[in-house]
């Protein structure tokens, strides 16, 4: 049983996490400005590449970003305590001003949309998953449990929530135009700011992790979980 009520934590910290930074809603609304002289099908196609790619994106991230970072000798400790700085730096500025950052991401995607093959670039990065993604990603996988049953339990929740994410993002750019007009731009910004609370908040415990950890390396106190 404590097996799966830790791939269900690991699974809502990620899923919260991801969404926040991710935000498909908001994404919808940006392809359906910049694919709005594509005919029905070669939207629906670009979608459905714009989810696979995405899913790579953000399970490579969370799988294998720790130990890049650790190849250069960067500790679990120090690597929790600045991504989760990062995340709540994200979660911060998306919560004060997330038009400048939707605004942003619409230009640099823009700039890039003459190209044949769009669906990597710029609609999948940056425009969806950027460096804003893969940055939570790996301050996410830098989260995982030292060893044991606890780290499979971890990876499966969070993969679970990066594929997740990735048939949100499918589900919300294939159904783009209905989901303009269902929520608008004003709902989506109430959408984004009570996601950009919740991925301050994980930034803010990511940290208290990374601290915990080094008060325990330096023989100061107990180990994060």
């Amino acid at each position: 049983m404590g097996w799966w009520v830790d791939l269900a934590q690991a699974f809502l910290l990620a899923f919260s996490a991801l969404f926040s930074i991710v935000n498909p809603l908001s994404g919808a609304l940006i392809f359906s400005q910049l694919t709005a002289g594509r005919t029905h099908a070669e939207r629906l196609a670009l979608a459905k590449r714009i989810g696979t790619y995405a899913a790579a994106v953000m399970l490579g991230s969370l799988w294998f970003g720790v130990y890049l970072l650790n190849f250069f000798g960067i500790t679990v400790a120090a690597l929790r305590i600045a991504g989760g700085f990062v995340v709540a730096a994200a979660g911060w500025q998306m919560l004060y001003v997330p038009e400048q950052r939707e605004e942003r991401k619409e230009a640099q995607a823009g700039e890039a949309m003459h190209e044949d093959d769009v669906a990597f670039f710029p609609l999948t990065m940056p425009m969806t998953t950027g460096p804003g993604t893969i940055s939570v990603a790996i301050a996410l996988g830098s989260n995982r449990p030292a060893g044991g049953a606890g780290i499979s339990a971890f990876l499966a929740g969070s993969s679970l929530a990066a594929l997740a994410i990735a048939g949100s993002i499918w589900f919300s750019y294939h159904f783009a135009d209905r989901v303009v007009a269902l929520l608008g731009r004003t709902r989506t910004q109430i959408v984004s700011r009570l996601a950009a609370f919740l991925l301050l908040c994980v930034g803010v415990q990511i940290t208290l992790n990374g601290l915990m950890e080094a008060l325990h390396d330096a023989g100061l106190g107990a180990s994060a979980p």
